[in-house]
């Protein structure tokens, strides 16, 4: 939100985990490991470039098993 001129706070300074570096989101989900354990990340804000299909972050998230939640999309528990 920084980069695109909306605030001058940081995700952390609002009381968000970061996506990446020491203690973020990449770091906590990768620390979960079990077979079969989806991780999808939902409640996304609409100004986050994970959102973006084709975007560097979005890539990342991939390469660490981490998905993005859509609308409509379901879940069985």
């Amino acid at each position: 939100m920084i980069r695109l001129g909306l605030t001058k706070k940081t995700g952390r300074d609002m009381g968000h985990l970061a996506q990446s570096g020491p203690g973020g989101m990449i770091d906590v989900l990768d620390s979960i490991d079990r077979a079969g354990v989806r991780k999808v990340l939902i409640h996304i804000n609409n100004t986050n470039p994970i959102l973006v299909e084709d975007g560097p972050e979005r890539r990342i998230l991939s390469e660490h098993g981490i998905e993005v939640a859509h609308d409509g999309m379901t879940f069985e528990l």
